[in-house]
């Protein structure tokens, strides 16, 4: 494998959304009432320093923004401001967090709540109040949902109708080499190694980590499709992406997951498909066919190894790592 270093995240290039952070295609942002507009901008602001992804700052914003429209709504209930006291800070979090799980136009689910409760933690802390004493929900431990045999063939057919060779790689990276949505978004052409019979794919986790694996055939057909069609995109010359949204940037992870939730809806899918569950479905589909765990394990895993400082992370350029 060749020595990389961290390169920067891509996700902090035009079009990139969180996984998480899901909204209705074309719907607007939660309008505030101006005060609250101006905490939240003051917010965003403190986050633009902050060293943390694109992804994060954008879920973080989206959360608090969500918590600022409630506590228009609610302010009133508390005796002092929610915003600068303590107290009237954990009542109004903890109010929040039901508001979410059961009082709610939308039920939230408790891994939304944890998250919204981490993106508040951060919120109060810059602004010098800390953290609210109010505990996370307990998650079941349950193992990954995996499509069953039926759902999965279902799945595969449709991704074969999609019209879009774009579309058909999104949908199969995660099917057949493991990836997480986020590093679908990733990719940039240079991941894509192949010969006429082979191919290897580079992955990018978090922090620059990266692993290869080896491409499925039926991927590397669909690659290829893509790699032919790709330069009549909008600025395919000079953007480095593997999969470019209509305005020639980076195709965002929201994007993305909205065509994996497309070919599922044309596929009749009952449950929802993620990248997520396709991720499992190989794992089940490795293991059913007595597949060393260890192997399972590092096909789906992004190593917790950082290469040094000073090598090659492109095939074209040589960067360091950043200082910190």
């Amino acid at each position: 494998m060749t020595s990389e270093i961290a390169r920067p995240d891509p996700s902090q290039e035009s079009g990139s959304a969180s996984e998480i952070t899901k909204r209705r295609p074309g719907a607007r942002p939660t309008q505030l009432p101006p005060a609250y507009d101006a905490v939240l901008g003051e917010y965003a602001t403190a986050l633009e320093r902050a060293p943390l992804s694109a992804e994060t700052r954008r879920t973080y914003r989206s959360r608090v923004r969500l918590f600022l429209s409630w506590l228009a709504d609610h302010a009133a209930t508390y005796v002092a401001d929610p915003l600068a006291d303590r107290q009237a800070r954990d009542w109004a979090v903890r109010d929040y967090r039901m508001w979410l799980l059961r009082d709610g136009p939308a039920r939230r689910s408790r891994v939304y709540v944890n998250s919204s409760l981490t993106a508040l933690d951060d919120f109060h802390v810059r602004r010098g109040l800390g953290k609210a004493d109010v505990a996370r929900e307990d998650l079941p431990k349950s193992a990954p949902r995996a499509l069953a045999e039926r759902a999965r063939i279902r799945w595969l057919r449709a991704v074969e109708a999609h019209l879009s060779p774009r579309g058909r790689c999104i949908a199969l990276i995660p099917y057949y080499a493991g990836a997480r949505i986020s590093e679908v978004v990733r990719l940039d052409t240079g991941d894509v190694q192949m010969s006429a019979r082979k191919g290897k794919l580079r992955l990018y986790g978090k922090g620059g980590k990266f692993r290869e694996v080896d491409i499925h055939p039926k991927l590397r057909t669909e690659l290829r499709l893509w790699l032919d069609e790709r330069p009549n995109w909008p600025h395919a010359d000079d953007n480095r992406a593997l999969f470019l949204n209509a305005k020639g940037g980076r195709l965002s992870a929201r994007a993305a997951g909205g065509i994996i939730a497309e070919i599922a809806q044309t596929a009749g899918m009952e449950d929802p498909t993620t990248a997520h569950v396709l991720r499992h479905t190989l794992a089940t589909t490795l293991v059913r066919g007595k597949t060393d765990l260890v192997v399972v394990e590092r096909s789906l895993a992004t190593p917790a190894w950082r290469p040094p400082a000073g090598t090659a992370c492109h095939p074209t350029k040589t960067r360091k790592t950043p200082s910190s």
